[in-house]
């Protein structure tokens, strides 16, 4: 059964998203559905202004991301890619569709669901599931209406306020499925007991396991504020052990490594990229991140406290996630570096408080699993 993967790199949680349900397909527990699976950025293969597009939206996030309200507005108005015929360069997409002839394709991008599902439509003459899995928190502002068309076969919410959305936007309620987080198969294994936490920490970081660690976070785009929050630490009495997340970003990476010899009595831990976030986040204490859905979305299943990071403003994306964050009562936000060790201090303080926070993660962890998710999709065409 031939699935074909519909995504693009703008922000970094929809290609995550397709990565992950490609990784479970491919798993001993998903190969049983005989699935052929294939990943394919569409936006950026299909037209060179897409591409360009993509390329804004990346540097808009890591600029400046209060003017995306601008960039996401003018993309809800344009609807470019709504309608078969406006989309550019759509035989470099028909091609492809010939050639791998799907029998679902799956889309994790909000531009993604209408013109090129009815696009593969033309040219495939046999049964074809069009299929949207949308990892967005909530609706409201920010929930692009791009995410539901009527005319799809099944729409995959991560969580029932996702649902809710596509139901307001008018899709039937017999197309709308509530299938959890698309999390990377390790995310699902057995949790960390407490002396693997431990070893994790001491053996493979270095730290103290008794000590209060903090992950400063990095964005898809190795996009952070690391250095900023460091320095609000400086001065402070009570610090919390660091682990700095750098992602492909060579400059932070050496300029964390320098800067933290001065402080022989402070452990901070500049770390390259890194792909075992399900180990580190069930051993940090908290992480502080951009409020994207992705890290959101495998804290809670880590049931690790966060900070959202909101220096620069919030985009519309992230907005709905904050909504769902404040609905449930769980997450801190800052937007002035020198609230973060505030924060940290009171948790250091209050272990309590920090106790609370994961309590309300661990409640709010789907029932469904990644292979329902399969199962779902091997039911649309069997």
């Amino acid at each position: 059964m031939r699935v074909l993967i519909l995504t693009s790199s703008t922000g970094g949680g929809h290609d995550m998203r397709a990565q992950a349900l490609k990784a479970w397909m491919q798993s001993d527990e998903g190969k049983k559905y005989n699935f052929e699976v294939s990943v394919h950025s569409t936006l950026e293969s299909t037209h060179p202004l897409y591409d360009f597009g993509v390329k804004l939206y990346n540097f808009i996030q890591k600029r400046s991301p209060r003017l995306h309200h601008l960039y996401f507005n003018y993309l809800e108005l344009a609807s470019m890619h709504r309608n078969k015929k406006r989309i550019l360069g759509k035989n470099n997409f028909k091609t492809l569709i010939k050639a791998y002839q799907p029998q679902i394709i799956l889309s994790t991008h909000a531009h993604l669901n209408h013109g090129f599902f009815a696009l593969a439509r033309e040219e495939i003459k046999s049964r074809l599931a069009c299929v949207t899995y949308c990892g967005e928190l909530s609706g409201g502002y920010g929930f692009s209406k791009h995410w539901v068309n009527p005319e799809s076969d099944l729409f995959i919410g991560a969580v029932p306020e996702t649902c809710e959305a596509a139901a307001r936007h008018g899709l039937s309620e017999s197309k709308i499925w509530c299938g959890g987080f698309l999390l990377k198969p390790d995310f699902y294994n057995s949790p960390l007991n407490d002396k693997e936490k431990e070893d994790f920490l001491r053996s493979h970081l270095g730290t103290d396991p008794q000590n209060f660690n903090l992950i400063l976070s990095t964005g898809a785009n190795s996009a952070n504020n690391h250095m900023q929050f460091l320095n609000a630490y400086k001065n402070q009495s009570t610090r919390p052990d660091i682990l700095a997340l750098c992602g492909f970003n060579t400059s932070t990476y050496s300029e964390i490594s320098s800067w933290e010899k001065r402080f022989a009595n402070w452990q901070i831990i500049p770390m390259k990229y890194y792909d075992k976030m399900s180990t580190l986040l069930q051993c940090a204490s908290a992480i502080v991140a951009r409020p994207g859905t992705g890290t959101t979305s495998e804290a809670i299943i880590s049931a690790c406290p966060l900070i959202f990071n909101t220096l620069g403003g919030i985009m519309p994306q992230e907005h709905i996630t904050l909504k769902y964050c404040r609905k449930h009562g769980f997450g801190k936000v800052i937007n002035r570096t020198k609230q973060l060790p505030v924060i940290s201090k009171d948790w250091i303080n209050n272990p309590r408080a920090i106790e609370k926070e994961k309590e309300i993660m661990r409640a709010l962890r789907p029932k469904q699993h990644p292979l329902d998710i399969l199962k779902k999709l091997h039911s649309l065409v069997a």
